[in-house]
């Protein structure tokens, strides 16, 4: 090979770096100031990319330019016990909001929870679920805690969470932009998200990013993995869920 040819590879090398150096942070810059966005029910403007040793998963950006973190919250579970966002420090955990009367979308929910709750059951010391009723007048301590034994629920640390029903309320559509509201012309009288929102250790809201470059932000909730796809033939995201809490439990 002659010394003119190393010299073009060299060229062509630095030309690269030099394209790396200036342009991939205005793209990740792009990408957290919301230019790329996902258009469906979150309101979310997009995700940061932040790259760590044990996870390429992504940061959602807040209001203020950081990462958003998991709004602080004080509740009631199924056994009584007041259970705030402290709880989960240090646990990989998953976000729902639903009601126990629901006729539609939570049940496929829950069982999804399920399914995911026993794939982990060797790490239930640092796995989670908090799941917020949106009918707290209704959702009981007590009618919790049997919702909980007719789904299979045993994960110590799977809160099904009951309070005050405007602050449940904020705490969705204003903390986790998971959309939440009374509606009598729907079936069940409600209307809510069918999302899963993914929890770091350190309380972060989670996410990866697709190979289109669009950012994922919450986990279809409603298909399961033997469904593959639903009737519209949007295909089931519990199996990219469940890939993405094995990677945040190694974090």
């Amino acid at each position: 090979m002659s010394k003119k040819t190393n010299y073009s590879y060299i060229g062509i090398a630095f030309i690269i770096l030099v394209f790396g150096i200036i342009f991939i942070p205005r793209i990740i810059d792009r990408i957290s100031e919301g230019d790329v966005t996902r258009t469906d029910e979150s309101r979310s403007s997009g995700v940061t990319n932040t790259t760590s040793e044990a996870s390429d998963l992504a940061y959602i950006p807040s209001a203020d330019g950081g990462k958003r973190k998991v709004p602080k919250f004080k509740f009631i579970n199924q056994d009584r016990d007041t259970i705030t966002n402290k709880d989960y420090e240090g646990k990989v955990y998953l976000v729902e909001f639903f009601f126990t009367t629901c006729p539609t979308i939570c049940p496929r929910m829950n069982k999804n929870l399920v399914q995911i709750q026993n794939h982990f059951e060797e790490f239930e010391d640092e796995f989670g679920v908090a799941s917020f009723t949106i009918t707290p007048d209704i959702d009981t301590p007590e009618v919790l805690k049997a919702y909980a034994k007719n789904y299979g629920i045993t994960n110590p640390n799977w809160n099904l969470l009951t309070g005050d029903q405007e602050t449940i309320y904020k705490l969705a559509n204003e903390g986790f932009y998971l959309y939440t509201a009374k509606d009598e012309t729907v079936e069940g009288g409600f209307e809510h998200s069918g999302n899963f929102a993914l929890i770091d250790k350190e309380g972060y809201i989670r996410s990866r990013v697709l190979s289109t470059g669009n950012p994922l932000i919450y986990y279809n909730g409603i298909i399961s993995e033997e469904e593959g796809v639903d009737e519209e033939g949007i295909p089931q995201e519990i199996t990219m869920l469940k890939e993405d809490i094995a990677k945040l439990l190694k974090e």
